[in-house]
């Protein structure tokens, strides 16, 4: 009887030590905003063509919302978050369940700016550094493992550059 008392005790001591970890994880609202697509391309300094295709967050609930929920995304897709006009950006992975590769983007088109593997769930601020008219989120090492760098280009309609 002592043994059982000791392994029921020793089990609700688990339970309220994991207790916590729940409240911390993302759960998605009953609806949530959809998002329009299109294709960007990415021509890197040293040559490369990268195509992707991406969800255009334009609307303020669109913004806020961007990639939270998401369990995985496909390694040609991403989020272009596109803004009214430039200036210093923060973004932040609140209920981000992906790792994502950041990149700030100036009204040329021109990346300013990296910031490689955010963290799930971070609340830490990432800044632009700089204005920026658009932040384009990848799969976290996809600028790694396309050798995209600050001063690449990305083309899209949105950007004085063009497509």
């Amino acid at each position: 009887m002592e043994k059982l008392n000791k392994i029921a005790v020793l089990g609700a001591l688990v339970l309220a030590l994991l207790a916590p970890l729940g409240e911390g994880r993302a759960q998605a609202p009953d609806s949530l905003v959809s998002f329009d697509r299109d294709q960007i391309t990415i021509e890197t300094a040293a040559g490369g063509s990268h195509v992707f295709e991406v969800e255009l967050a334009i609307t303020p609930e669109q913004r806020s919302q961007g990639l939270m929920f998401r369990h995985s995304m496909p390694a040609d897709a991403g989020m272009l978050f596109l803004f009214e006009r430039s200036e210093q950006r923060a973004m932040w992975m609140k209920n981000t369940l992906i790792p994502l590769d950041m990149l700030f983007i100036d009204e040329g088109g021109v990346i300013v700016r990296i910031h490689a593997r955010s963290v799930p769930f971070s609340l830490q601020a990432i800044a632009s550094g700089q204005p920026v008219i658009a932040v384009l989120e990848l799969n976290a090492g996809t600028s790694a493992r396309l050798s995209i760098k600050p001063g690449d280009r990305v083309l899209h309609g949105a950007f004085e550059s063009g497509s």
